[in-house]
């Protein structure tokens, strides 16, 4: 996440000061360097707008913003610059039956190289909601800075009647760069039954990545994941969006709209356009 770089001049373990002897645990040349932050924030959503728990921690502050209505509303902002390699983050947002949560991002997330070697990243994404609640998951892009790796997976656990809107954005390496390695896993349940389960992988040493039957030279994608109750008495109809987005149905009430884009401004403005064909449903 875009934020103040960490303190420069910390001794890692398995380093050393200059001129000191090295440790009893000092890592192997070349082998690869368990360093980086590990960090739970938390979210918990109840009726009538309150956040029982807004917990941040380490690189994920949490901050509460103004929302109107029954809805609670928070910003994800970057306390540090994160991930770097081998750091393990992790947030959960839970909203309680009848209760609203929209959560977003002050800032686009830059994935970083570590200290090399270092172990890849890792940020895992937890969230459920409640009978009759709704989760609007609308952070703003993930960009994969070249010599990073990152694993991310997002579970979502939904109730039969539960109300979810999730926007995920991926751009592949910064203006002019080549991307670093990628992987993504989004796994969303409705009533304990899986609803979507996928896992994308980009970036050096992925085969095929940037063929034309996965970007084609693209490097931005991304998806908007809608589900509703009332989709199953009014079904989405398959749509195509353009050359390289497209809306489709899923088995139970929820659709998916999946693009692929030069940018991340042309990214959003697809998935925009997807998003005014399930208004109605919204």
């Amino acid at each position: 996440m875009s934020a103040p770089a960490r303190a420069p001049g910390s001794v890692l373990p398995g380093s050393a000061p200059p001129g000191s002897a090295p440790p009893e645990n000092a890592v192997p040349s070349g082998a690869v360097a368990r360093t980086g932050v590990t960090a739970h924030a938390r979210i918990v959503a109840a009726s009538g707008g309150a956040l029982p728990v807004l917990r941040g921690e380490g690189p994920l502050a949490l901050r509460r913003t103004r929302a109107a209505g029954p809805w609670a509303q928070v910003t994800v902002v970057g306390a540090m610059s994160a991930p770097l390699g081998g750091d393990r983050l992790r947030l959960t947002a839970e909203v309680a039956p009848g209760a609203a949560l929209r959560v977003g991002s002050a800032a686009a997330t830059l994935a970083l190289p570590g200290r090399a070697p270092s172990a890849p990243a890792t940020w895992d994404t937890v969230l459920a909601v409640g009978d009759d609640g709704e989760l609007h998951w609308l952070p703003e892009p993930l960009i994969s800075v070249r010599g990073s790796e990152l694993h991310t997976a997002t579970r979502v656990d939904l109730a039969a009647g539960a109300r979810l809107v999730l926007r995920e954005e991926q751009v592949l390496g910064r203006a002019g760069e080549d991307p670093g390695r990628l992987l993504a896993r989004l796994t969303v349940l409705r009533a304990g039954r899986p609803l979507l389960d996928q896992q994308l992988a980009f970036g050096p040493g992925v085969p095929g990545w940037d063929g034309g039957a996965v970007l084609g030279g693209h490097r931005a994608v991304g998806q908007l994941l809608v589900v509703d109750p009332a989709l199953a008495d009014a079904p989405a109809e398959p749509v195509a969006l353009g050359d390289t987005a497209v809306l489709t149905p899923l088995a139970g009430p929820a659709a998916l709209v999946t693009a692929v884009a030069e940018d991340a401004l042309v990214l959003r403005r697809l998935l925009e356009r997807g998003a005014g064909y399930l208004s109605p449903a919204r």
